[in-house]
């Protein structure tokens, strides 16, 4: 707790500091769907991609590289009139394995209410809408958008969105299908989080509804602001055909659900040059007890916490500002620490090696506008060991 106080000091401090007496800016931060909704063409087309190079580092073994067409993303969407618009993402991951990341079908009804229904990204934090090479520094995404916050998290639903230009606010709002908790087997463990449990669309089966909602303020010129949650309970095919007064497979069905509360806070601030970037995700769970209990096998039990909490802060400095040049390089330095096991309840103890922190530095060279070289190094301990894992990586990205 206490090095989270100190993080929100810091960024918070920082952000504000820099903020002051700057003019108002409500386009700051677009991703690719952002890029199709605000084109005027009838077909819409659009796209993004990365190459990565992974190296582990050490002093005693020989390890071989991983080199991987990460992803290959293609965008296409249909304007029908001025209202009625649809944006698809057809996703290619590791060359063999194709995703739909997202469709759906919106209906602007004036300037602050679009209403919007299919398969969407959830909108908590940064990384999660705004995934995109171009848009992030580092070659692979931050720890806890791979954890807590499982990037690329999307499932079906459907609500509101909008921005509201007199206070300088966008919103979101949705109902959502939820994280596939028990399906004949435990999704969700104290190592992977919650990554496990997402459905994508694909088939996917409802027990309960979810609610996602996220507001952000742009009022400052070069400052954006996010919070968002997410409430609801993981989705378990034991509810499937069961009698409504058959109390002891109600009982079973409710053991293999389990609540989630998450709270996400974000800030992005740029001048200069100088970008500063912060975030938080803290997930409170219920029914943990029950789940690990009942999900367990071979005798063990499972192992979910009762809470997840991740955060880390960012700065870069673009070196190449005051020369009269395309190219931007940009050094950066990201502390990050993340802890799926923050608090556990009592049928389980506390993994040290689940608290985790990560230093990532390096370099990202924008060649123009949407294509970007990048290079890093990442040092990460678990709370179990001394010792840093160290992992150098490079990789192209590109968005249009």
């Amino acid at each position: 707790m206490k090095k989270l106080l100190i993080f929100l000091m810091l960024v918070s401090g920082s952000l504000f500091t820099f903020a002051q007496d700057t003019e108002n800016n409500p386009n700051q931060y677009t991703n690719s769907a952002d890029n199709l909704l605000s084109n005027n063409s009838k077909l819409l087309v659009g796209g993004y991609g990365e190459v990565h190079y992974n190296q582990p580092l050490s002093g005693s073994t020989y390890n071989n590289g991983k080199l991987d067409v990460h992803r290959v993303v293609m965008l296409l969407g249909y304007n029908f009139n001025e209202k009625t618009q649809f944006i698809s993402e057809i996703e290619y991951e590791h060359v063999k394995e194709v995703y739909v990341e997202q469709a759906f079908l919106q209906y602007k009804l004036n300037n602050s209410i679009n209403f919007r229904g299919g398969l969407m990204l959830v909108p908590m934090g940064i990384i999660n809408e705004y995934h995109e090479p171009t848009t992030f520094h580092g070659v692979e995404r931050p720890l806890i958008d791979n954890t807590i916050t499982p990037t690329t998290w999307r499932e079906i639903g459907f609500g509101v969105t909008g921005t509201i230009l007199p206070a300088s606010l966008k919103y979101q709002a949705y109902v959502m299908n939820g994280f596939n908790g028990y399906d004949g087997s435990a999704k969700l463990n104290g190592a992977k989080g919650l990554r496990s449990g997402r459905q994508k669309g694909a088939e996917a089966f409802s027990s309960s509804p979810n609610f996602a909602g996220k507001i952000e303020y742009f009022g400052i010129r070069g400052l954006n602001l996010g919070l968002s949650t997410y409430l609801g309970k993981t989705q378990s095919r034991l509810y499937n055909g069961i009698d409504k007064d058959d109390d002891a497979a109600i009982a079973m069905a409710d053991s293999s659900v389990v609540g989630i509360s998450m709270l996400g806070l974000d800030a992005r601030y740029s001048i200069s040059g100088l970008q500063l970037r912060g975030q938080l995700y803290y997930a409170s769970l219920s029914n943990t007890d029950n789940y690990n209990v009942f999900t367990g096998t071979d005798g063990d039990l499972n192992d979910v916490g009762s809470a997840m909490i991740g955060y880390y802060a960012e700065a870069a400095y673009n070196v190449f500002r005051t020369i009269d040049t395309e190219l931007q390089l940009t050094p950066f330095v990201r502390y990050e620490f993340l802890n799926t096991h923050s608090s556990v309840e009592n049928n389980i103890t506390k993994n040290t090696a689940y608290e985790k922190t990560a230093i990532t530095t390096g370099l990202t060279l924008a060649l123009t506008k949407g294509a970007v070289v990048k290079t890093d190094i990442q040092f990460v301990k678990n709370a179990a060991t001394d010792t840093y894992a160290k992992t150098f990586s490079a990789g192209i990205g590109v968005m249009f």
